[in-house]
């Protein structure tokens, strides 16, 4: 089969490999579309730590299981899927403490595992979510990104009523406010430099789209506030914004070495809760029957396509910040 092979950090290469043969607990499904993240920025470029060359990149994706293992439900054979990348020890202290996105021996498809920017991966049977029949691929692979946007919110826990403010209208950030007034949101604020994903912020459900906090006309801040920039000045701006007893959820990926600054008299004084959320937890099926159930609009969100053999091209347009969500669509034969 074809597939995309990350060498080394900076050297990446469309060949020929071997089709994986299914496990006995695994299915292989024949990828349909592959979404390109920030992550796989930081793998190509050799910045995510847990990554292991060579490396078949690729984890927000769905497809066509055609084969399964003699442990795996046959008749998911033919079914369309959206396959959570996560793949956790389940013997660690996280694990049993029912947190494995914290998992001490954590692995994912695409990360440091073979992932889906290829004709076929083989998965766990049990990471393998159906869809309905004629689903579409290109929705079903924004499953992974939608299940981390859930997964913030079960860990803010906002009130109804909430007032919310969000850093970025990039991918994630606009699956955040997608998903804001299904949170208890009344409002929505997104502070976003780009016009045009100012205007898609709107669309999507934003009250305001501002391009500086500056111009925010809330002075008491916000109830709920996330970055998901992963710039630290983004992100110290963002502090400055919540309301007493609010809370900050550090959502975007900053640089591990990064530091941001904060007034520890003002998380005291005012009660603050600062938060953080890493990838997928418990949240894949809702994410899901949310993809399949709620008019959310984020067909909108996949804005650029490219088949498997210009990867490399694909990379780099994310990379320039062209676009939304960029995905890879393995047997197409132009971009």
């Amino acid at each position: 089969m074809q597939a995309v092979v990350i060498e080394k950090p900076g050297e990446v290469q469309v060949k020929e490999v071997p089709s994986p043969v299914p496990g006995p607990e695994e299915l292989v499904v024949a990828v349909k579309a592959c979404g390109i993240c920030g992550t796989d920025l930081h793998i190509f470029d050799g910045e995510f730590g847990p990554a292991r060359y060579p490396l078949i990149p690729g984890h927000e994706f769905a497809g066509e299981v055609v084969s399964a293992g003699e442990s795996a439900p046959a008749e998911l054979v033919g079914r369309p899927v959206a396959v959570d990348p996560s793949v956790f020890c389940g013997r660690c202290r996280p694990c049993r403490e029912g947190r494995g996105n914290l998992c001490e021996n954590w692995n994912a498809l695409g990360d440091t595992m073979a992932g889906a920017c290829a004709e076929l991966v083989a998965v766990p049977y049990w990471n393998a979510r159906p869809l309905p029949a004629g689903f579409d691929m290109s929705l079903a692979a924004l499953v992974e990104p939608l299940s981390c946007a859930v997964h913030g919110y079960d860990i803010l826990r906002p009130k109804l009523g909430d007032r919310f403010l969000v850093y970025g209208a990039g991918t994630m950030g606009l699956l955040l406010v997608a998903l804001a007034p299904h949170a208890g949101a009344v409002s929505v604020s997104v502070v976003e430099p780009n016009a045009r994903r100012r205007e898609l912020a709107l669309e999507m459900g934003a009250t305001e789209a501002v391009r500086a906090s500056s111009e925010l006309e809330r002075e008491r801040g916000y109830d709920v506030v996330i970055d998901a920039t992963g710039v630290v000045a983004a992100v110290e701006d963002a502090l400055g914004q919540v309301a007493r007893g609010g809370k900050f959820l550090q959502f975007g990926v900053t640089a591990q070495d990064a530091v941001a600054r904060f007034s520890p008299f003002r998380l005291y004084n005012d009660e603050q809760s600062f938060l953080g959320s890493m990838a997928v937890l418990h949240s894949f099926d809702r994410a899901a029957d949310i993809v399949a159930r709620l008019p959310l609009g984020l067909e909108r969100l996949v804005t650029d396509r490219f088949p498997l053999a210009s990867y490399s091209e694909a990379l780099e347009h994310v990379r320039a910040g062209q676009g939304l969500k960029t995905q890879v669509l393995p047997g197409a034969g132009t971009a």
